[in-house]
């Protein structure tokens, strides 16, 4: 094959699978929005994907499959899902395809299809017949990331509306200031749909959502029944309110169902870690807590390790992006160290990340500490597990363990995992795993294993927040194939 040809075959294997994923954009479209069906590969989510999208989430599952992902195989796939009558639930096509190659090679496709989702066609439609209501109270950085996540998501399987945003009025021109830090970030980029401001609801109006920008003082105040509003869910993102008394002035508002702290909860407030202990969540309890960022980075991997490994002890170290908190020049701060320039400096600072840890995984109690650094990145941290096991293994061992349990265990949506050598923070910008363990830094010793784990701050975060609240809103969609 000459030069010229090679170039050319490139091309025309090119055009045509990117004619193969403009084929399944409206598919999978159609699935999510009228039967509430998600399309996944390997855990990632395929709907509202672009057809570059689409491609690159099968070059993504060479990771797995050892070899690229055939979009031929996955269009036919989907397209016998979508003559299907299934409930709403997460398919994904990508483990489909893993099995139909391993087990039924050039069998009939729709059959291989039929025969492992038909378990699926006779379970029950758990979604609700009408949208729960969520309400953020309070619109900084954790707010937003909300708020681009939630309405991303509305429609489709995911049965819930943002009904409003609670904030302190800074006068004229306040509603117009609040769009537009949504539609841009400097950090992630411009808000991927449409914005209009509604100035007679004193709304903003997002992806078709009505999005009503109420002021108050504080959380008792608000009716929010006035607006239609019943049985919500208040996400608490300003981190004024932390114990039980302070959230509580939320319950006491009409037309709010439960709360959900975005900060390690005081007092006896459960802080839930999402896939570690989740089970702890109670229909008689109306105040929880999501825990830090770092927590929600660390304890799943730091599980998953005890669970094999069995840790002895340990300590993180977490390399923790600056936030708002701190001053951009030096200028007084109540805090130690705070004070000084964010952007210009390495700051030492405390961390409850430990403490935290063990409320949800009480089996490392007095075997883990912690520390942080804050360093002069606007997002994406990095946490230094070291830990000591009761049980040796090599780098190798600890991380083919990892990446299985990044791909198809019960922490597949909070664990990655990444082999390349190239990676920086800013690659991480944008993931919703809550932790991503690079493989390439690992080092074990004997029993001694230093494990880096990178993770999106603000972003990863607000994902957890999401799943919490797709579980108290009964929207936990069932998962094919098991």
């Amino acid at each position: 094959m000459t030069e010229d040809t090679k170039s050319q075959a490139y091309f025309d294997e090119w055009i045509q699978r990117e004619a193969v994923a403009e084929r399944m954009v409206p598919m999978v479209g159609c699935l999510y929005r009228e039967k509430g069906v998600v399309i996944t590969i390997f855990d990632h989510s395929l709907v509202r994907s672009s057809s570059i999208d689409i491609i690159k989430a099968h070059r993504f599952a060479r990771r797995i499959l050892q070899k690229e992902l055939s979009i031929h195989l996955t269009v036919e796939i989907v397209s016998a899902i979508a003559e299907m009558d299934l409930p709403a639930s997460r398919i994904d096509v990508g483990k489909l395809a893993r099995h139909y190659q391993n087990e039924d090679g050039g069998s009939d496709v729709v059959g291989f299809v039929t025969a492992h989702l038909a378990s699926l066609q006779a379970v029950h439609n758990v979604l609700p017949e009408q949208p729960k209501d969520i309400v953020l109270y309070g619109f900084g950085r954790v707010g937003r990331m909300l708020t681009r996540i939630l309405i991303d998501r509305s429609g489709g399987g995911d049965k819930w509306r943002l009904r409003a945003i609670v904030v302190r009025s800074r006068g004229s021109g306040d509603l117009q200031k609040r769009a537009s830090l949504l539609r841009r970030d400097s950090i992630h980029g411009g808000f991927r749909g449409t914005i209009q401001i509604d100035e007679e609801e004193n709304g903003i109006v997002v992806n078709g959502n009505l999005v009503r920008i109420l002021d108050a003082d504080s959380p008792a105040e608000i009716d929010y029944g006035q607006y239609g509003i019943e049985d919500a869910i208040i996400v608490d993102n300003t981190g004024v309110w932390r114990d039980r008394k302070g959230l509580g002035q939320h319950l006491a508002a009409n037309g709010v169902g439960q709360v959900i702290l975005t900060a390690p909860g005081k007092d006896d407030i459960p802080n839930i870690i999402y896939g570690v202990n989740n089970c702890d969540i109670r229909d008689d309890e109306r105040i929880f807590s999501a825990a830090s960022c770092t927590t929600n980075a660390i304890a799943p991997v730091l599980k998953v390790i005890d669970d094999r490994f069995e840790i002895v002890r340990g300590h993180i170290d977490t390399c923790h992006a600056y936030t708002n908190d701190q001053n951009l020049i030096d200028n007084f701060h109540k805090r130690t160290r705070r004070g000084r320039a964010a952007a210009l400096n390495m700051v030492i600072t405390e961390t409850g990340a430990a403490e935290a840890v063990v409320k949800a995984l009480p089996q490392l109690a007095g075997k883990v500490t912690a520390s942080s650094i804050r360093v002069p990145t606007p997002n994406v941290s990095l946490a230094v597990l070291k830990l000591t096991l009761v049980t040796s293994a090599t780098a190798a061992e600890i991380n083919q363990y990892l990446r299985a349990i990044s791909l198809d265990s019960p922490l597949q949506g909070q664990i990655d995992y990444t082999n390349s050598p190239e990676v920086v923070s800013s690659d991480f910008i944008g993931s919703l795993k809550t932790g991503i363990v690079d493989s390439g830094a690992t080092i074990v010793q004997d029993n001694d294993c230093v494990l880096y784990v990178w993770y999106d701050n603000e972003y990863g975060y607000a994902g957890q927040v999401v799943r919490i609240v797709q579980h108290l809103s009964g929207l936990e969609l069932p998962y094919f194939p098991k």
